[in-house]
């Protein structure tokens, strides 16, 4: 027989499972859907110049002294027990007569353990110089200031460390910081959130991305392409609101590599605590003198790709808990008989979905975007690669180049699949080239057919549809069916995966206070209903 303080015990679980489930209740999930199209109208008072933060800001500006450490920032490698720390020492040049550091005058050494002091644990890496250098009369050449990358190996997974780096011969060492590594790959464990965006500029509206950011204490930080849009100057600092018209005077584009290092400045105080993985943009190209291009982006960050198996540093994987992270590169070659693709296979195959039960993608330009600015700009590299990734079951895709946000329903080959990946257009992190604000689908904003091809991208693959709602057309009449959310505000977004199964994907808008979310769902794996190796998409009327 219950007793009145059992029935008042079972009486008070009930009001916390019923008040769990009325206040979950109001986030949506993935199995609702799909859902409806939805369009937040534009705020036209967001539309204001995006002021670049100056060349003397003390935010950006070189604060040490002689070949101590700068621009330091940290990334994973592979899996849990690794990570990269990278930085840059010595003054970086630009002028007519440049004289490049020797990267063997400075060492690369990181002091580490988990504790403060002693620092009972070093570890040496490598260093190099890049230059970037134009054959024309009246640009300026520039020449980096020495930059280090040094791995550190054997750490415990979900552990505090503290490392200083630098050269101790000098001396000329960093201060003590501090970060936590990945916990160990396994279906219950997860970095509790991981911070994504892209496009990202060095902008106020940059500075309200990353402070907000930084408040949500994310535990990694993702950022899909466009880093620093050093290449929208010239190479005398001055800055270019029109990235394809400014540079007519010149052969080939210039930039201005000083705004590497203010990115890097300003990013540090996040990123020397939070590991940070990149993808290139469009905007890390930066072509130069032989033809050469990507030279910034390769040199100044460190990437898993030899720990991963790709060798490159366009396209890698790694591993956070239990997520497994594709990193793809849309400016290098992606067709069935690239390296990439290969590699791609070759990776994908060897995720252990027990282990590694989530399965995240990410790269610069998205597939599935119904903004007009870069309209099916990337249909080569969804044609050659999507079923690839459908068919081992890939859960999430993020992508940027499109400058505003959107979120897909489940989709793949432009129908609504409940096997299809989410896909999610973060490139709202606030940079100089303001935000994407029309639509396709609009009266009038749907682009002709041989104007959606990005010179990069390698092809021209986009034509009208087929079958379907715009059978016969390039552009829908309508927000697609696929297009769930669509909005045009800086942000970013947070990841919280809670378990094998659910996540929690949440955006912020810059204009809104810190607590207030723009946009929120679970995404829910469904593994019994949709295995890996699915090459047919399925109805969502099994499912309903």
């Amino acid at each position: 027989m219950m007793t009145a303080l059992s029935r008042s015990i079972v009486v008070t679980a009930c009001l916390i499972l019923s008040c769990f489930i009325v206040t979950n209740a109001r986030i949506p999930s993935t199995l609702d859907g799909p859902f409806g199209p939805v369009t937040v109208p534009f705020g036209h008072s967001l539309r204001g110049n995006a002021v670049d933060l100056p060349d003397d800001d003390p935010r950006v500006r070189r604060c040490v002294r002689g070949f101590e450490p700068e621009q330091i920032s940290l990334s994973l490698s592979a899996s849990h027990d690794s990570v990269w720390i990278s930085w840059i020492t010595g003054e970086s040049q630009i002028g007519n007569n440049i004289k490049p550091l020797d990267p063997k005058s400075v060492s690369s050494v990181v002091h580490y353990g988990r504790l403060r002091n002693p620092l009972n644990h070093k570890a040496s890496g490598y260093s190099l110089v890049y230059n970037q250098t134009y054959p024309f009369e009246g640009l300026q050449n520039y020449t980096s200031g020495i930059i280090h990358h040094v791995r550190l190996i054997g750490l415990k997974p979900d552990t505090l460390y503290y490392y200083r780096c630098g050269d101790p011969s000098i001396p000329a060492m960093s201060e003590v910081y501090q970060f936590r590594t990945m916990p160990d790959s396994g279906p219950k464990s997860y970095p509790k959130r991981i911070a994504i965006t892209g496009d990202l500029g060095l902008t106020y509206n940059t500075t309200t991305t990353i402070g907000h950011m930084i408040s949500n204490e994310p535990d990694l930080v993702l950022l899909v392409g466009d880093l620093s849009y050093a290449n929208l100057y010239l190479t005398n600092g001055t800055g270019s609101d029109c990235y394809a018209c400014s540079f007519a005077h010149t052969p080939i584009h210039e930039t201005y590599q000083p705004r590497w290092d203010y990115w890097g400045r300003f990013m540090q105080p996040l990123v020397s605590k939070v590991p940070m993985m990149v993808v290139e943009g469009n905007h890390e190209i930066e072509e130069q003198a032989g033809r050469q291009t990507f030279a910034a982006y390769s040199s100044r960050f460190a990437f898993p790709s030899e720990e991963s198996g790709s060798y490159s540093s366009f396209y890698y994987s790694f591993d956070a808990g239990g997520i497994h992270f594709i990193m793809l590169g849309a400016y290098v070659a992606y067709n069935k008989s690239a390296d990439q693709y290969k590699w791609l296979e070759r990776d994908l195959a060897n995720v252990d979905r027990s282990v590694t039960p989530w399965l995240v993608a990410a790269w610069h330009p998205p597939w599935y975007s119904t903004y007009n600015a870069h309209y099916r700009e990337a249909e080569c590299m969804r044609v050659e690669m999507e079923e690839l990734l459908y068919s081992y079951g890939v859960d999430i895709i993020f992508s940027g180049h499109v400058h505003a946000y959107e979120r897909s329903n489940r989709v793949y080959n432009y129908m609504l699949d409940p096997c299809g990946p989410v896909h999610i257009t973060i490139g709202d992190g606030g940079n100089r080239e303001k935000m994407a604000i029309r639509h396709a689908d609009e009266p009038g904003n749907c682009p002709e057919p041989s104007t959606t091809p990005d010179e990069h991208m390698g092809g021209f693959c986009a034509s009208n549809f087929t079958s379907g709602p715009a059978a016969g057309k390039f552009c829908w009449d309508r927000q697609p069916d696929y297009s769930a959310f669509r909005e045009s505000s800086f942000g970013h977004g947070i990841l919280e995966v809670k378990n094998e199964t659910w996540s929690l994907w949440t955006w912020y808008r810059n204009q809104d206070s810190q607590s207030k979310v723009g946009d929120q769902i679970y995404i829910v794996r469904q593994p019994d209903l949709c295995p890996v190796r699915h090459t047919q998409p399925r109805s969502w009327s099994a499912f309903r």
